[in-house]
């Protein structure tokens, strides 16, 4: 569960971290009483759960009130790479004088958490992560004793931040460590952390990326997550029960496993489509669950075919294959090509029972290609 900015930035200045002051309106109005009290330069802040809001029009800077009501005009009911902005957050401006990248995540690889710093804040750490890898220092972390003082200031040394702000950072570092680990958290950042012409560190953007799975131990955090979808598909797969991510492809995904799943993911990335999105409808396969999903992606309107991608273990695939059968029966007309691949137990039985109005595939990359294929062509193969 992604927490906005601002939720992030409540916990972190709770935990110690300054932050900028800040106040989250939902009209322009409200933008321009706002500024006007928070007096000076403000940023005006699309709170939406994606990356990169700046280049995409989410952020902009304002002089003044009038200027903030404008900006905030101009963001509220924007569509941001999927996401309607329904509200925005007014920050006081910083006096940048450098910015820096610090974060914790978890490296699934070694099964450890991960200390990154990079003198190189404010940019996409991806493209810093990919282009110039030494400029991230990185300290893994011994779950066992935590993240200990002299690993967070050696990974801060490891880094060109200068001197007068390696303690600082250091601080920093630790501090995020603790709300990493308290709140069962998968990515914490700080990306920029902006060093002021007056030595000060602020914290100018916040991630916090909560396991979703844990959120029966944080109580607080739980009630944040019906606030925490601004995607209608996302809020109503939640409702679901489902695991799904929404993507910015045309090539529905739907598969029982994340694993599978995911390899499903890679595989049309492949063949040269794009996913539209994750779900992993779990193990058995219910009519009333089939049903579900499949509408749930057929109401996207990105999506242009659909991949039902089944493995069948205890799950039997002529049952998997007659909820399918069942699901269907609610639609008079298929909203979109789909594409069922079936392998495993009774894999033959399930594809011999399934109705015609599906395309049915025994080779995964087989099924891979065909959708794709509808995808870009619209049905005609």
């Amino acid at each position: 569960m992604r927490l906005h900015e601002y939720q992030a930035k409540e916990i972190f200045a709770d935990a110690g971290i300054p932050t900028p002051e800040g106040v989250v309106v939902s009209t322009p109005e409200d933008a321009r009483e706002a500024a006007d009290e928070i007096g000076g330069t403000v940023a005006v802040k699309a709170q939406v759960h994606v990356g990169g809001r700046g280049k995409a029009g989410g952020i902009k800077i304002a002089s003044s009130p009038d200027e903030a009501e404008e900006a905030a005009d101009e963001i509220i009911g924007m569509d941001l790479k999927g996401h309607t902005v329904e509200e925005v957050l007014i920050e006081e401006g910083v006096d940048i004088e450098e910015e820096f990248y610090v974060g914790i995540t978890m490296d699934r690889g070694e099964g450890q958490g991960v200390a990154m710093v990079s003198s190189k804040g404010g940019v996409n750490i991806e493209e810093v992560a990919e282009e110039e890898p030494e400029a991230i220092a990185q300290n893994h972390i011994d779950p066992a004793y935590g993240l200990q003082g002299f690993e967070a200031r050696e990974c801060v040394y490891n880094t060109d931040i200068p001197d007068e702000a390696t303690r600082g950072v250091s601080a920093v570092l630790s501090t995020l460590y603790e709300i990493w680990d308290e709140n069962d958290a998968e990515d914490a950042e700080i990306n920029p952390l902006m060093l002021t012409g007056d030595g000060d560190l602020i914290a100018a953007d916040a991630v916090l990326n909560i396991d979703g799975s844990s959120l029966y131990r944080h109580e607080d955090l739980a009630e944040l997550e019906e606030e925490s979808f601004d995607d209608e598909f996302e809020a109503k797969a939640s409702e679901e029960g489902f695991d799904y991510v929404r993507l910015d492809g045309n090539v529905g995904i739907i598969g029982n496993g994340a694993g599978l799943v995911m390899t499903t993911l890679d595989l049309v990335d492949h063949f040269g489509g794009k996913p539209a999105n994750f779900l992993d409808i779990g193990g058995g396969a219910r009519a009333d669950r089939v049903q579900s999903a499949l509408e749930l992606v057929f109401d996207d309107e990105n999506v242009d075919a659909v991949l039902f991608n089944i493995f069948g273990g205890i799950t039997r695939c002529d049952e998997v294959a007659q909820g399918i059968n069942e699901a269907l029966e609610s639609f008079d007309e298929l909203p979109k090509p789909l594409v069922v691949r079936l392998t495993g137990t009774n894999e033959t039985e399930g594809r011999e029972i399934l109705t015609e109005r599906v395309e049915t595939r025994e080779e995964l990359e087989d099924a891979v290609k065909t959708a794709v294929e509808l995808a870009e062509t619209g049905g005609d193969q």
